[in-house]
């Protein structure tokens, strides 16, 4: 049986224009979220979607804007159909609006199916546990914030950090060990300005990574409703990629500070009650559909994992969408402005950094037998030398001990070699053997979280001897 909304054909009765909005009268069978169809009187056509039912009141915000809409002579017909999204393995290496369209100048897809942006759950029963490393080519993520096939991994960055640079160079480096070239990048810009835009399309078609890239692009002038449906259908078609065509899919969500401004905005218009900072009370909710479109699924080769970008306003962790993703999500990487202004490339604060599925990840046939140790032994010596800093703003160098000194030296490496790579490659191996360089500055018998056989096997001074 049809819908009832498919029984609506058309109607003039637009009540007003509000903004984006437009206010439509005396509609019966309507449902939230269902898309219209808007002909102008001189013919031309817009798509909206309900954002609001009372009584037989529909508030229907315009995706390309409200301009040249007549309340007498627009008409608007009902669909009946939820927000869908043309698909085809013919989407790599192009560019999209936010709602599926190409933005790069050439044809329409031609497509293989047309999905509901809101995808459908996973059963929890059929879901498999994440698995398997992605090497991203940056040293610190790599080594000690390790990102597992299936997982979901935030990036926390402070306004005027290179976060775009950082999504930029793991959009173009990530790859599954092994895999050859069943990997796939599905790179989602949300509310960017036209010079990021640029950065961005300049980056991949430089690079050559736009091949195995489906960039959906969202700029800042877009409408507002558009921002939402955006990382939908990214994810539609990243969900599509990883279990029809059974790629590894890499999701990068940049930025979703923007999505939840959006989120706000349009809860604003609806005059819901708003939660903490104005934003909606179902937020977290919300949240949650996006970032649970992660992951693995028993007996298909495909996966999806998510790395979102997020700029925390005046850098408070606390803020409440870092604080929701942060529940959400399986760890986090955190850019540090001091880092930044002393010159580290990319500025990752390692103390604040965790992947909590890292374990799953790592270890011999996936990366090596020594990684866990080496990651355990930096992070526990950078964060010595780091303390060790403190202390010397108080009572100086002199009061230190020699050994001490080392450790305020490792630090100081640490950050030059270690976390700064610039635009290098780096593959895990030499990730962990620049770990066992800069672990050779200390004393052999403090090197105590890592196995005796893996000091005889991997440190520099037994493997010249």
């Amino acid at each position: 049986m049809k819908h009832p909304s498919l029984l609506v054909k058309e109607c003039k009765t637009v009540s007003y224009v509000s903004g984006p909005l437009i206010f439509v009268q005396s509609v019966k069978g309507v449902r939230y979220g269902e898309i219209v169809r808007v002909t102008l009187p001189g013919g031309v056509e817009r798509s909206g979607q309900v954002l609001d039912i009372s009584k037989d009141l529909a508030v229907i915000q315009i995706y390309e804007g409200t301009s040249g809409i007549d309340a007498l002579e627009t008409r608007v017909r009902f669909t009946g159909e939820p927000p869908k999204v043309d698909v085809s393995i013919d989407m790599l290496g192009r560019i999209f609006n936010g709602v599926g369209k190409p933005r790069d100048g050439g044809p329409d897809v031609i497509q293989e199916a047309s999905l509901d942006i809101n995808g459908m759950p996973i059963n929890p029963y059929a879901r498999d546990k994440p698995a398997d490393f992605i090497q991203t080519g940056v040293s610190v993520i790599d080594a000690l914030t390790t990102l597992v096939r299936g997982q979901k991994l935030p990036i926390f960055t402070g306004s005027g950090l290179p976060a775009n640079k950082l999504a930029a160079q793991i959009a173009r480096q990530a790859k599954v060990l092994g895999e050859g070239e069943n990997f796939a990048v599905v790179f989602v810009a949300m509310g960017i300005t036209y010079k990021e835009a640029s950065f961005f399309m300049k980056d991949f078609e430089k690079t050559g990574a736009l091949e195995r890239v489906v960039f959906f692009m969202n700029l800042a002038d877009d409408p507002t409703i558009e921002r939402l449906a955006t990382p939908r259908c990214a994810l539609t078609v990243a969900e599509f990629l990883a279990f029809t065509h059974n790629l590894h899919v890499l999701v990068i969500l940049t930025d979703m500070i923007n999505y939840c401004e959006a989120l706000r905005e349009i809860s604003t218009a609806r005059e819901e009650v708003p939660g903490r900072r104005g934003y909606p009370g179902y937020m977290y909710t919300d949240l949650a559909t996006l970032y649970e479109r992660a992951g693995r699924i028993k007996g298909k080769t495909g996966s999806i994992t998510q790395l979102p970008i997020l700029t925390m306003p005046d850098d408070d962790i606390t803020h409440p969408v870092p604080d929701l993703t942060g529940y959400i999500t399986e760890g986090q990487i955190v850019l540090s402005r001091d880092l930044f202004r002393r010159g580290a490339d990319p500025p990752i604060d390692v103390l604040p950094c965790l992947s909590r599925l890292m374990n799953l990840g790592i270890g011999p046939g996936k990366t090596r037998e020594d990684h866990r140790n080496v990651a355990d032994q930096l992070y526990a010596s950078y964060a010595y030398g780091r303390d060790l800093r403190r202390l010397v703003a108080i009572v100086g160098e002199e009061a230190l001990t020699e050994l001490d000194k080392i450790y305020l030296k490792f630090a100081d490496e640490f950050e030059k070699k270690f976390i700064t790579q610039g635009d290098e490659d780096r593959s895990i191996e030499r990730t962990l053997e620049i770990g066992w360089d800069l672990m050779s500055m200390l004393p052999e018998d403090e090197l105590k979280r890592i196995k005796r056989e893996y000091i005889s096997k991997y440190h520099p001074a037994y493997k010249k001897g």
